[in-house]
Parts: structure tokens; C-alpha cells; sequence
């Protein structure tokens, strides 16, 4: 094709020559006539044997394209019918109008012309009604790309089974790091001797390099107390479908040796590289203990995290040492700064208070001033009681400020610390929190997912009974200049008592001995039956919620409020103390809204069922036998189907252990 173009190209110029040539023959005529009769006659000779050269090439040129043009439509019937790529074109009502050979194979039939999606693939109406150009589907054990072409009503196949089992095998191939901790070997083996330490040593290196080996688990002993294990996320899928049952084997079989030990498991995954792996299990570990042991936490890059095992209580394994390590660290950050401020949760109860005091008062014992956050709008009646006492004391209602007051008169050298909680959505101003960057928190919860950023000093102990408790060990070791007065001592004592529920509930010889310090500096405890009495309206409001319950699963009761009425969080709480004291209920759950537009679920055990992974599952938090959860845009009724079904995923999680 090219070479005739240049041959035309090259012509175009004879044609000109031959006319001048022409033109010269009749000028010539007239001088010699002879001469131009030769000359016409060799003129025609070659004029003729151009034009039989044009049409030759005319012809030639015809027949390539005739050829060409058939190789071309050849080619594209071949592509259409016979390329791997499915195409597929359907009409507005999602019946195939026309496909090629390829796609009646995909679907393993001869043909589906005249047949409606909805028969023959129906996870692909919802691409074509969301109007989605890609999405990946699987047909027939394979997988396949699907292209959706709108304006043409077109589908376009393309088998990617084989990427996708390389992609799969990829992801289940990535290494995964877990770092495995004996929670309370420490404690166990204190009093142990050498052949009593050595064999339960052999029992639990038994247990787990039996898990190891049955589950394809690399795992290796660094410490008494430590284990590094290395696997794939194959094997982490499989741990997770049993629910890490290595954590029940173990407390178990250690329980009948009389040597309950438990593990915490850290992992790290997700990510490609082994340092972060390494760092992403060591958090998770660090998470798992923060919330009690006995149990594995999977810290994702995205900073999700899931939790499996935390069924048992944890038992109270702290140690004066930490006790007086902490305290000696809080009295380094108080004498570095200016001022110390003190800040509770929202809606702020007496154990939040108590500990806001009494870090108040270790404040003032190392020369500093100290103030605590409280507005006057964000308390219920027996924080009112307390506070009508502390009007009493001039120099102590100084030192309550509102948080307005606070952001005014923080600095660059303020510390704050952060009672009764560490998530910072659940402070009473979340400002405060975000200017002041030396923060501490101080709080008795398990640890959750949302967590205070970058604090100097973390205080947390989930096996405390309360706040107040950990600030009353923590004062015990500050310097002498003067006495705990009677109103503060009262004040932490209270906070105790409220939490242990009179020291029925998550309490330890060490809530005693705290209990034992504060009723020495003079703690009332008559004044303490003052703060937390109720009045008569409470009582009956309380007791028409309890009217209200039923029993959905055996032990477990499930009480109301009205629809149309706004409850006290305290009262909802203390409602569902009191069905806990019922005959034959092992938990109870208190719904009902709240004055501020939410709606609040208390959830209360006796231990047998843990209620903090029930409220986690619904957004909140707590302990073993004692959490909440609040949640926006949600009725009682809808709220009740949701805590239904949490409590049957609980219990389907036991029962597959």
C-alpha cells in the first residue's frame, strides 16, 4: 500500500511532462512536420503505456483492500466470538438480549439469550441498578471482572480466577507476630519452690507447643513469662473461627494443677514489614493486659481492634511496688508544673469526684495548686449532696472551677489529669483535653479501642475496684505536710463504696486496706450513707422500670423506660443494680433515654456473663459485670432488638469454644 502511494507520488510529475511534451510536438509541427510525426508516435507509445501501467496498479490496489478488508471483518468475528472475554447485552428489564459463545460457557449452559438475570446470575442486578462500572463476582467456582457499560446495556466477562487464587494466597501467606504473656506468673511462683516452679513451668510449655504443633504455630520460649509466636493469616483466620480456645485450655488445665494461670495474647498483622509487626503485636499485647488479661487483642493499621476471651474476672494481681512507682512519678510531673488540673468524665459520679479531690489534694501536698473540673449543670443528686458539704469549706470550693474557667487559666506548663476514664470522648471537655498537652490518666477501666493521645503517665488498673481506691494508695505515698481532712477522706471513701456497691462487687483485699487508710483520716461514713441516699420520686421512678421486665433468656433480665421520657443515666444504673439483687438473675439490662437526646443501656452480672463484651459489641465499655453503652438515633424497641442480638452472638461465641 505504501510502495503504490510513492508510485503515484512519482507519476503525478510524468503526467505534467507529458503535457508539456505535448504542447512542445505542436510547436514543433510547425517548422518540421517530419520530426513531429516521429515524435506523436513515440508520445503515444508512452502515453498508452502509462495508462497501462495506472490501471495494473489500479487493480492491484483494488485487491489489497477487497483482501485487507475481509482480513480486518475476519478478525474482529474471530475476536467477538471466540476471544476469553465474555460480552454480554441485556435489555431495561435485565433479560439477555445477545452474548458470545464465551459466556453461555461461563455459565455453563448452551445458551442464555432470551433468559433474565435474575435466573442466571442474580448478584449482578444490584451492579447494574447501582449503576457500578466494575465489580468482582463469582460463576461457577470462578471469578470473574465484570465491566458494566451503561449507555450500551453492556456486560463484559473477564475470568481472573487464577489472579485471584494468586492475590488469595498472597494474603493468606503474610507473616503474622503474636507476642503470648502468662498473665500472673509473677504472683503465681512467688511462694513456689524450685520443683513446684519447674513443673508447672513443663505444663504450660506442654500445653502450648502442643497448640503450636497442631495448628502450624512457629513458637519460641524468651522468657519465664514470655512467648514469641509466628504464623500466617491462614492460621489467624483458623485461631479466630475457634475464638483462640487456647485461652480456656490453658486456664483450665493449669485450675486442676491448683495454679490458675491465664494468657494475654498481642498480635501484630496486616502490616508488610517485621518491625512494624513487632511493634503492632507489642501494643496489642499492651492493650490486652490493660484491660485484664485472659485475652487476645488484634491491633489493626487502621487502629481498629478485635478482642477474643476476657470471660473471666480479673483477679487483683497489683502490687504496692507499682503503687508506689506511680506515685513517686505523678509527684516528679506535679513539681515540674504549674498548676494541676482534674478532670472526671461526663456526668461525673462519686468515685470521678472522690479521685478528682484526691488528686487535688496531692497536688496541694507537693506545694501546688490544684483545681478540679465540675459544672454545676453535669451532676446528679448525690454529687449535689456532696457538694452542698463542700460549700461548707471556703478554701476547698476554690478549688472547683467550671471548664471555661480551666481554658482560661491553663498554660504550657499545666498538667491535667484524667480521672475515671481515658477516652476522651467521655471527658467533660474534650477542649481542655486537646489544648493541655502534659496529660496523665489515672482510671480503673479496661482499656478500650478510643484512648487518650500521648499522655506522660498511665495509671490503669482494671483489677481496682475504683478510681478512688488508686488515688488513696497513690496519697499514701506522698509527702506528710498535712493531714487528709475529714471531707476529702469521705469523699474517696464514698467513691469506693459506690462502685464496689458497699463491697459486694470487685473487691479485693486492697479496697479494704484503702477503705482501712481513709476511715483513719477520718473518712464519716455516716456522711457517706447522707451522699448516697435517693428520694422517694427516685425510688418510684426506678421501681416503674423495674415493672417493666422480662426475662428473654433464663438469669438474664431486660427492663425499660418509656418511649416518651427521659431518664437520670444514675437512675437507669441504679436500676439495674437493683434487678441484680432479684432471685435467680445473673445479669441485668436498663434501657432507656437520656435527658441529652441519647439513649443508654446499663448492663450489670454477677460474673457469670460478661456484660463489657456485650456493650463492646455495641459501641460501648465497661467492666466484667459492669458497663454501658449510649446510642444516637435509636428508639427503646429498636434498641432492645440490638441487645438481642448481641446477646446471642455471645452466647454462639461460648457455645463454639
Amino acid at each position: 500500500m505504501v510502495l503504490h502511494l510513492k508510485k503515484r507520488m512519482i507519476r503525478y510529475p510524468i503526467f505534467g511532462l507529458l503535457i508539456i511534451t505535448a504542447f512542445l510536438l505542436i510547436v514543433v509541427a510547425f517548422y518540421n512536420w517530419w520530426l513531429a510525426a516521429v515524435g506523436l508516435i513515440i508520445y503515444g507509445g508512452i502515453f498508452f503505456l502509462i495508462l497501462y501501467v495506472e490501471k495494473s496498479d489500479y487493480e492491484a490496489t483494488e485487491d489489497y483492500i477487497s483482501t485487507l478488508s475481509y482480513r480486518v471483518k475476519r478478525v474482529g468475528e474471530e475476536a467477538l466470538m471466540e476471544m476469553p472475554i465474555g460480552i454480554m447485552l441485556i435489555n431495561d428489564e435485565y433479560f439477555v438480549e445477545w452474548t458470545n459463545p464465551f459466556v453461555a460457557a461461563s455459565f455453563n449452559e448452551d445458551s442464555v439469550v432470551g433468559r433474565s438475570l435474575y435466573d442466571i446470575a442474580e448478584e449482578l442486578v444490584p451492579l447494574i441498578k447501582q449503576e457500578v462500572d466494575a465489580e468482582t463476582i463469582s460463576l461457577n467456582d470462578r471469578t470473574y471482572k465484570v465491566i458494566f457499560k451503561l449507555r450500551e446495556k453492556l456486560l463484559y466477562f473477564f475470568d481472573i480466577t487464577e489472579q485471584a487464587e494468586i492475590s488469595e494466597r498472597y494474603e493468606n501467606d503474610r507473616t503474622v507476630i503474636s507476642i503470648i504473656f502468662l498473665d500472673n506468673y509473677d504472683e503465681l511462683t512467688q511462694g513456689m519452690d524450685d520443683q513446684t516452679r519447674s513443673s508447672m513451668n513443663s505444663l504450660v510449655t506442654s500445653i502450648l507447643n502442643k497448640w503450636a504443633k497442631e495448628t502450624g504455630v512457629f513458637l519460641k520460649r524468651i522468657s519465664q513469662e514470655r512467648f514469641i509466636g509466628v504464623f500466617n493469616e491462614l492460621i489467624l483466620k483458623e485461631l479466630e473461627e475457634e475464638k483462640f480456645s487456647i485461652l480456656d485450655e490453658v486456664r483450665e488445665e493449669t485450675a486442676r494443677q491448683q495454679v490458675p494461670l491465664t494468657l494475654s495474647i498481642g498480635i501484630g498483622t496486616f502490616v508488610s514489614t517485621l518491625p512494624e509487626l513487632g511493634t503492632l503485636a507489642q501494643s496489642s499485647l499492651d492493650l490486652a493486659l490493660g484491660r485484664g488479661g485472659d485475652q487476645v487483642a488484634i491491633k489493626q493499621p487502621n487502629g481498629k481492634v478485635k478482642f477474643y476471651g476476657g470471660k473471666t474476672n480479673p483477679m487483683e494481681k497489683r502490687t504496692r511496688v507499682r503503687a508506689r512507682v506511680i506515685s513517686h512519678a505523678l509527684k516528679e510531673l506535679i513539681l515540674e508544673s504549674d498548676k494541676v488540673i482534674v478532670m472526671g468524665h461526663k456526668n461525673p459520679d462519686m468515685d470521678a469526684i472522690g479521685a478528682s479531690i484526691g488528686i487535688r489534694k496531692v497536688a496541694q501536698l507537693n506545694e501546688r495548686e490544684g483545681y478540679v473540673v465540675l459544672n454545676s449543670d453535669d451532676i446528679d443528686n448525690g454529687v449535689g449532696r456532696l457538694m452542698d458539704e463542700v460549700k461548707k469549706d471556703p478554701e476547698l470550693l476554690s478549688r472547683f472551677i467550671t471548664s471555661e474557667e480551666a481554658m482560661e487559666m491553663a498554660t504550657e506548663n499545666t498538667l491535667l489529669v484524667v480521672v475515671d476514664t481515658h477516652k476522651p470522648s467521655l471527658v467533660i471537655d474534650e477542649k481542655l483535653l486537646n489544648k493541655i498537652d502534659k496529660k496523665m490518666i489515672i482510671d480503673h477501666h479496661r482499656r478500650g479501642e478510643d484512648f487518650i493521645q500521648n499522655p506522660l503517665l498511665v495509671y490503669m488498673e482494671p483489677y481496682a475496684s475504683s478510681t478512688a481506691e488508686l488515688v488513696t494508695e497513690l496519697l499514701e505515698y506522698q509527702p506528710k505536710h498535712e493531714k487528709v481532712n475529714m471531707l476529702e477522706a469521705t469523699s474517696l471513701l464514698a467513691g469506693i463504696i459506690v462502685d464496689t456497691k458497699s463491697f459486694t462487687l470487685r473487691t479485693g483485699s486492697r479496697t479494704f486496706d484503702a477503705a482501712s487508710y481513709l476511715r483513719a483520716q477520718g473518712a464519716d461514713t455516716i456522711l457517706v450513707q447522707k451522699f448516697l441516699k435517693e428520694d422517694v420520686g427516685t425510688y418510684i421512678a426506678r421501681s416503674k422500670i423495674i415493672e417493666t421486665v422480662s426475662f428473654p433468656y433464663e438469669g438474664i433480665a431486660i427492663a425499660k423506660g418509656k418511649e416518651d421520657e427521659a431518664y437520670d443515666p444514675v437512675l437507669i444504673a441504679q436500676a439495674a443494680d437493683t434487678l441484680l439483687t432479684m432471685d435467680e438473675v445473673i445479669a441485668s439490662f436498663v434501657i432507656g433515654n437520656r435527658e441529652e437526646g441519647r439513649l443508654g443501656i446499663s448492663a450489670r452480672s454477677l460474673g457469670d456473663i460478661n456484660v463489657q463484651i456485650i456493650m463492646e459489641s455495641l459501641n460501648g465499655g465497661g467492666h466484667l459485670t459492669n458497663a454501658a453503652t449510649q446510642l444516637s438515633d435509636t428508639t427503646v424497641e429498636q434498641a432492645e432488638t440490638l441487645l438481642l442480638q448481641a446477646i446471642d452472638e455471645y452466647y454462639e461465641g461460648r457455645n463454639e469454644k
